[in-house]
């Protein structure tokens, strides 16, 4: 499998710590010193819709394609634009595709959505039934964050969206030399937004429901985990692809946040400078925070023909997924 273009598209809004500072009644510099992010893109007028078309149709401009060389869109969001139907079909209607022109379906692997999306897109390319994909993960993090009960962490979130446009790849190395993902429900409740889908029911309890529509965030449970088990996880997927750790060029992870980014490069032992770190100027955008690092990284000639590149995190399950490309 191979990546003909990227895109990202990110809301015009930008809010500053500072200004949050200003909001919440903190002294100057509280929300910074304890969020490591300076500003976040926040929706004000855009939709997720809007977000994720924008960076569709700078992906497929990327790859020179037109959305009629598509035969399979794929949704990979953390949080949906809405419950039932899938989000998948508006993009397939807002790109101009006609009814029955191609294959659409969501995936939800929280923040590690787009990885899991683009596994299953290697997977089918190769079967031969598709011939080119798009991955488009869109987030609006910016909702449903609690502000007044953990306000280091609503701070944490940007919105955001990012596209690949992939097809299957003819060379015998190029291409996902890897993928691996693990989950650990021991955290399951440290991470959540427990509203929304069947575990509460707004008409026979409307308090519990309620209580449980806004994130929250167990940071200490989420630091035990992946201090236990997250080196082991990616040694094992740098087994997996045959590949010491110096022979990857670039990590682009998940940027939880940057006290994340730095907990995680420590921990794993990678060189600073092959690590990118986007996080304080973006905050967490979910799904969407790998692949705007993907979309940079390329734009940016961080990723030449022949580069190794290592894209991992953790997620809300809690999970831990990292796949290895060859561009």
């Amino acid at each position: 499998m191979i990546v003909l273009g990227s895109g990202g598209c990110l809301p015009s809004t930008i809010v500053t710590s500072d200004q949050i500072d200003l909001r919440l009644g903190k002294p100057a510099g509280w929300t910074f010193d304890n969020t490591g992010v300076a500003q976040r893109h926040v929706v004000a007028h855009e939709t997720q819709i809007d977000l994720a078309l924008g960076a569709a149709r700078a992906a497929l401009e990327d790859a020179g394609l037109a959305a009629n060389a598509l035969d399979l869109i794929i949704s990979a969001n953390g949080i949906a634009y809405q419950t039932l139907p899938s989000t998948a079909p508006l993009l397939q209607r807002g790109l101009g595709l006609t009814d029955g022109a191609v294959a659409t379906f969501d995936v939800n692997s929280t923040c590690l959505s787009f990885l899991t999306a683009l596994e299953l897109a290697d997977a089918l390319l190769a079967t031969g039934r598709y011939a080119r994909a798009l991955i488009v993960s869109a987030e609006i993090a910016s909702r449903a964050l609690p502000w007044d009960s953990q306000p280091e962490v609503a701070a944490l979130f940007g919105d955001g969206a990012a596209a690949v446009v992939v097809e299957r790849g003819q060379g015998l190395r190029a291409g996902l030399l890897a993928a691996r993902f693990r989950s650990y429900p021991s955290g399951y409740e440290a991470c959540e937004i427990g509203a929304g889908g069947t575990r509460f029911d707004f008409a026979q309890d409307r308090a519990a429901f309620e209580a449980h529509s806004r994130f929250r965030m167990d940071g200490r449970a989420l630091f035990r985990l992946s201090a236990q088990h997250f080196v082991g996880f990616v040694e094992d997927l740098l087994r997996d692809a045959g590949l010491a750790q110096d022979q990857i060029d670039l990590v682009i992870p998940h940027q939880a946040s940057p006290q994340a980014l730095a907990h995680m490069t420590r921990l794993c032992g990678f060189e600073p400078d092959k690590v990118l770190n986007i996080a304080s100027g973006l905050g967490n955008q979910i799904a969407a925070s790998i692949p705007i690092g993907l979309d940079r990284a390329r734009r940016s000639g961080r990723m030449p023909a022949g580069s190794r590149v290592l894209m991992l995190g953790t997620s809300a399950g809690v999970s831990f997924g990292g796949i290895v490309l060859e561009v």
